[in-house]
């Protein structure tokens, strides 16, 4: 039997048990899960577990195949590619500020948790904007071929 075959079979699987419990869920209404929410046993509770279990097996098998293709691949392109991204973040964390502020809920964001999230910010619109000439680009280039 493949790999394929058996992660299909798996993911079968995983998805009859996530229907199950959203069925169990759906049953069982709002208003009984409002009332459930801060207890331990939650109708939640299994639902969640299935989720994490699966972005467990996906971070672990992406962690894997990338391991294995930097070393079937060219490493010199990754490590630039890598080095980039890290260049795109230093400099959007240059960039920002961090002040500390009130949230809505009445606790505070450090000054720098707030440095991070301006980085973070900052890091998106840097890579979005280099997606959108990237995309021009290639388009433009085509136009004239």
């Amino acid at each position: 039997m493949t790999l394929h075959k058996i992660l299909k079979y798996l993911a079968l699987v995983i998805g009859v048990i996530g229907m199950i419990f959203l069925g169990r869920i759906i049953a069982t209404g709002d208003d009984a899960i409002k009332a459930s929410a801060d207890l331990q046993g939650s109708h939640l509770d299994p639902y969640m577990w299935i989720a994490y279990l699966v972005l467990a097996a996906v971070i672990l098998l992406v962690g894997i195949f990338v391991i294995v293709g930097l070393f079937r691949g060219n490493i010199k392109n990754t490590i630039i590619a890598i080095g980039s991204f890290l260049v795109v973040v230093v400099v959007a964390y240059v960039l920002s500020d961090g002040t500390a502020r009130e949230l809505k809920d009445g606790s505070m964001l450090s000054a720098s948790g707030d440095h991070w999230v301006g980085a973070g910010l900052i890091t998106f619109y840097i890579l979005a904007g280099i997606a959108i000439a990237a995309m021009v680009f290639s388009g433009i280039k085509k136009l004239a071929k």
